[in-house]
């Protein structure tokens, strides 16, 4: 008999455990409290508690060819960033292609998550939902948290002495929808995150004046990387992220501050991090530069206090007759269905073994899935940790010891502190290719490189030199999809349809930088010969 599995939310992270329950053959029924699937990435007009809220005009800062599900691509006619519509376009044919929409039961709300009397032997769990009033209990073998970490605004009011006093307006960013209302105001944002970024540049184009106050400042970086290809598919290499795990720590961050000031000067623009050297994650956005070169958005110092009518800087600056002010100051989270003693949140965090396990469960039955912030896609990421996950409670994989699981926690927890620092907006993150390997490699499904080398040199050079994408994970292994190699092959070409609107005559000159490389690769040799010919002449 088919273990039954409870999955709670039916956002990216609660479909893609859904066809990883299908895949393993267990049985699984999802719970969400909303009309329809998509989570955060699912625009509504309307704000609604409990429910994660974006803005209309929210865009992926990760490509589609980095994004998209291991053996399911994105078409190759979407733009490589999305617009929200256009990813949960991507979500509603992926649920029908895997028939996913019948295990979903829509407008029900998950009310408690509770042990069986039995838990040490069965590994079972009570879940209490209601729908239309009703209420109604159910067993299940195994859970699945897929609620996400984006719903509770994050308002520190208290560090803002005067708020109290401010005449007028203030929200959190989650409230903020569109620029409809906001025309010719003077125009306060707090938070320098990607949220606060983008609401900045979307409101300068009608507002008087906008200000954006950062406590630290932040690296900027634009979607378009070397010869125009999306940043991701440049940046997350296998090859780059050896260099940034061999080489010494105090050359990799000076690295970083080259690559990050190859755009422009960030030190010239008030946007140079007040510690550099932590690998906060970078603020993805092509425009503020530009708007800041324009005038239309001013960076500020954090804000020391506020009046009636303006706000007072830490830099002894004022600016006057401030008329709104958005809090960009992000998010915290909580399981109000689940008892303390099973996912407790301090400080915004919880201790789980690897971000997914709680360590002291007699049965691995329970697990959260897309509770990280990766440097990268949270999508194959969340399936990834959805392979593995179903994986265990089919008894396929085992975990740990407790005493091991809880020395990882607290081991990963210091190494997160040293490579982002203790901000609570980083209490999620940890590096993207590292991260995906280790969870490939608990399902056998991690490429093997030596292997690859004798067998397909060609897919191995690929693999390493070549963007860090899903697809490598169905290569081997469990789930192994036959269309993989083609995908890795082709995803250059699925790149750049969108771009080819416009028909270009063929053109007939040599490339200057493939003529670079072979004369580069010349120079190597012959100076290699020389070396030989000179050592063997001494």
């Amino acid at each position: 008999m088919a273990k039954k599995v409870a999955v709670i939310g039916a956002g990216v992270s609660g479909l893609i455990s859904l066809k990883c329950c299908v895949d393993e053959g267990l049985e699984p029924t999802c719970f969400e409290r909303t009309e329809d699937i998509g989570g955060v990435w699912r625009f509504k007009e309307k704000v609604e508690d409990g429910r994660a809220s974006i803005y209309q005009s929210v865009v992926t800062n990760t490509s589609k060819e980095m994004s998209c599900f291991s053996d399911f691509p994105m078409p190759e006619d979407f733009p490589n960033f999305l617009h929200n519509s256009k990813l949960l376009e991507y979500f509603r044919i992926f649920a029908k292609k895997f028939d996913l929409l019948k295990y979903i039961q829509f407008q029900t709300t998950v009310l408690s998550v509770r042990k069986c009397p039995d838990f040490s032997s069965s590994g079972q769990w009570k879940v209490v939902t209601q729908s239309n009033g009703k209420e109604q209990s159910a067993v299940f073998d195994a859970v699945m948290v897929c609620t996400g970490h984006h719903f509770l605004p994050h308002i520190p009011l208290k560090s803002f002495p005067g708020i109290e006093r401010f005449k007028g307006q203030y929200f959190h960013s989650r409230q903020y929808k569109h620029p409809d209302g906001f025309e010719g105001k003077r125009i306060l944002v707090i938070g320098m995150g990607n949220s606060g970024s983008d609401i900045a540049v979307e409101l300068s184009k009608s507002a008087a004046q906008v200000f954006i106050s950062t406590r630290h400042g932040t690296w900027v970086m634009s979607r378009v990387s070397e010869d125009g290809y999306p940043w991701d598919s440049v940046f997350h290499t296998r090859f780059r992220s050896m260099l940034r795990n061999v080489l010494p720590r105090t050359v990799v961050k000076w690295m970083i501050e080259q690559q990050m000031n190859r755009w422009f000067n960030h030190e010239n623009y008030g946007l140079e991090p007040q510690n550099k050297y932590i690998m906060k994650e970078p603020v993805l956005n092509d425009d503020v530069p530009s708007r800041l070169l324009c005038g239309a958005i001013k960076v500020k110092s954090t804000v020391k206090e506020l009046t009636e009518t303006s706000a007072i800087f830490e830099d002894g600056t004022v600016e006057e007759n401030i008329d709104v002010i958005i809090f960009a100051t992000g998010y915290s989270f909580s399981f109000p269905f689940l008892e303390d003693s099973l996912v407790k949140v301090e400080n915004n965090m919880v201790s789980l073994y690897k971000y997914i396990f709680p360590a002291h469960l007699e049965k691995s039955t329970f697990a959260c899935i897309g509770l990280i912030q990766p440097l990268g896609s949270i999508f194959p990421t969340a399936e990834l940790q959805a392979r593995w996950v179903t994986r265990v409670f089919k008894g396929l994989c085992h975990l740990p010891s407790e005493r091991t699981m809880m020395m990882d926690i607290i081991k990963r927890n210091e190494k997160r502190i040293d490579l982002f620092g203790e901000s609570q907006s980083q209490t999620l993150q940890t590096n993207y290719v590292d991260y995906l390997d280790e969870l490939a490699l608990e399902i056998g499904a991690k490429p093997d490189f030596c292997s690859l080398l004798f067998k397909d040199p060609k897919l191995a050079v690929r693999l390493f030199f070549g963007p860090c994408n899903s697809y490598q994970y169905r290569l081997a292994g469990p789930g192994q999809w036959e269309g993989a190699r083609s995908a890795i092959f082709t995803q250059k070409q699925r790149i750049l349809k969108p771009l080819k609107t416009r028909v270009l005559k063929d053109s007939s000159n040599f490339p200057v930088s493939f003529l670079l490389k072979i004369l580069g690769l010349v120079a190597v040799v012959v100076a290699f010969f020389c070396q030989l010919q000179w050592s063997q002449s001494a």
